[in-house]
């Protein structure tokens, strides 16, 4: 209806999975690739679980057509089978006669049919969505296909999909068996405002849609919060957002059509339930304190007199922290534990940094330079940005052609100077939370970048990662100069939630074709975390710092 209104070939948000409407932002790129190195590499069960609506069953799809051509897909998406039905339907897509055994004739037949495919190398992978919603005893069937294996390798791959009520079923104590069996477990969170921006926009350029930016911000904004982060939900109020904006007669997305949106949809909260139960418990409790603590409060006195001394209350107001550390200590982002860092979405500047080789993360990180990198086609030469109109050009090539004099020299010295004189200048951007020189100069030149190219051109976005990923960025800036040249990456960065997030990006670009068009010829280390164009307007409004 409003396809023509607006210039879009086809609708861009429905809700049906099109992985040409595959989005790699908000860390769903890199959890693709570990979830291909776990299935290419014999890992056993794999779980995936999310939210309803987060995009699991995209992710599930997308994950099917990126498979090499020697791994065979057996998707199950009905989650009600009982354990023959399971074996049956396996052995359906199999083209394995199965008809009138009994339950274990079919493991073995099964098995000696997974043995053929595998000498012939062949791999075999179950894909199961839903999987929260299955019988106890379809999810025992489950264990014991994981099972069949050879003398040295699993013959059959499982990933489960589900919500997390998946996790919860799980960790009961009669399904322990199998969670022994799940060596790894991702989960997909909501996206963050950003990346609901960057998502939005996307998925209007992929469907045909060459205007300038079509949400207003307060619109983005609205309809991040009402959709929680979660993929459908954004669907649903951009495209009734559209639709509102289309009958209005405008030619965008205004404030006022998000709410009618909104106001259509009716969505209701994630999370737990408000029980007032839980406030009266904690008033009586919160009641209880008060009253012991004013009863004893003299004894407290008396005992800190006698074991502190005079100087015993001027000692203990030394210990409090000032208010500038409590607010650093609040923004610090928790640390999980190796088990929680498992469970989560994968950490792609982190796992580039410092990943062992038996992770799935290495198959995600920025690997160095191999020989066969040289054979990489030479990068189209981006469009330079007005700051660096008066700087000699280097040309991006691969790595062979870079000598370390080529190296150094495409440091663009310009940017230290700033840093350097930061503290005599207030108008100087402020770097002591970035960590390494290249990181510090790129961010400085960054935001001279920022504030001197128009709004209507792109860039191409290698990665985003959070305060925690951080720690690799410069190991990852000093990789990239070593394919491209260094004054084409921009490093920018923004707080959001009481946390710094980072984005770097390569070029500037006239339009979205020209970006797309150096995507393909980006050298092989620039290519690791699926990168995509990003529109300087989409950046500018991170307010970066």
């Amino acid at each position: 209806m409003y396809l023509s209104h607006f210039g879009l070939d086809e609708p861009p948000f429905r809700i049906t999975p099109n992985t040409d409407f595959f989005f790699d932002g908000a860390n769903r790129g890199a959890m693709l690739d570990a979830l291909l190195y776990a299935i290419t590499h014999d890992e056993g069960i794999v779980k995936v679980t999310g939210e309803v609506g987060s995009g699991k069953t995209m992710l599930c799809r997308v994950l099917i057509n990126r498979l090499p051509k020697n791994v065979e897909t057996i998707y199950l998406a009905n989650p009600s089978l009982s354990r023959e039905e399971i074996l049956h339907a396996i052995a359906e897509d199999l083209r394995v006669e199965l008809t009138g055994q009994r339950t274990t004739l079919l493991l073995r037949a099964l098995q000696n049919h997974l043995i053929d495919r595998y000498a012939q190398g062949q791999r075999v992978v179950v894909l199961i969505d839903e999987a929260h919603a299955m019988p106890t005893e379809s999810l025992e069937e489950i264990r014991l296909l994981s099972n069949l294996e050879s003398s040295r390798h699993k013959l059959l791959q499982i990933v489960l999909f589900g919500q997390p009520e998946l996790d919860e079923r799980l960790s009961r104590n009669d399904m322990r068996q199998l969670n022994e069996r799940v060596t790894h477990s991702f989960k997909l969170d909501p996206m963050q405002r950003p990346d609901i921006s960057s998502y939005i926009d996307f998925r209007l350029r992929a469907a045909g849609y060459r205007g300038p930016e079509l949400f207003t911000p307060a619109a983005q904004k609205l309809i991040a919060g009402e959709s929680q982060g979660l993929t459908r939900r954004v669907n649903i109020l951009a495209d009734k957002s559209l639709l509102a904006a289309f009958s209005d007669g405008a030619t965008q997305v205004l404030l006022k059509h998000a709410r009618a949106a909104i106001k259509d949809s009716g969505f209701r909260r994630i999370g737990r339930a408000f029980n007032p139960w839980w406030l009266a418990a904690g008033g009586v409790a919160a009641g209880l304190l008060i009253g012991v603590v004013l009863q004893y409060t003299p004894l407290f006195n008396w005992i800190g007199g006698v074991f502190g001394g005079p100087n015993a209350k001027h000692s203990e107001q030394k210990q409090v922290p000032s208010p500038s550390v409590l607010d650093s200590e609040k923004s610090k982002p928790a640390v999980p534990s190796t088990d929680a860092r498992a469970a989560a979405s994968p950490s792609p500047i982190a796992a580039s940094a410092a990943a062992p080789a038996s992770q799935p993360a290495e198959s995600i990180k920025p690997a160095t330079p191999a020989p066969e990198a040289a054979a990489d086609p030479v990068v189209d030469k981006p469009r330079e940005s007005p700051s660096q109109a008066k700087s000699d050009t280097v040309s991006v090539e691969p790595a062979r052609a870079a000598s370390p004099e080529t190296k150094a020299a495409a440091r663009d010295p310009a940017p230290t100077q700033p840093a350097a004189s930061s503290t005599a200048d207030p108008a100087a951007p402020d770097t002591a939370a970035l960590r390494g020189q290249l990181a510090r100069e790129r961010y400085v030149a960054t935001r001279r970048w920022l504030q001197e190219t128009p709004v209507d051109r792109y860039s191409i976005q290698l990665l985003t990662a959070t305060e925690v990923d951080a720690t690799g960025m410069e190991t990852f800036l000093q990789r990239a100069s070593e394919v491209v040249d260094l004054r084409q990456i921009y490093l920018y960065r923004w707080r959001a939630n009481g946390r710094f997030s980072y984005g770097v990006t390569y070029g500037t670009f006239d339009s979205l074709p020209e970006s797309r068009a150096v995507i393909a010829k980006l050298p092989a280390p620039l290519r690791t975390f699926k990168p995509y164009p990003e529109s300087l307007g989409v950046i500018r409004k991170l307010n970066p710092l």
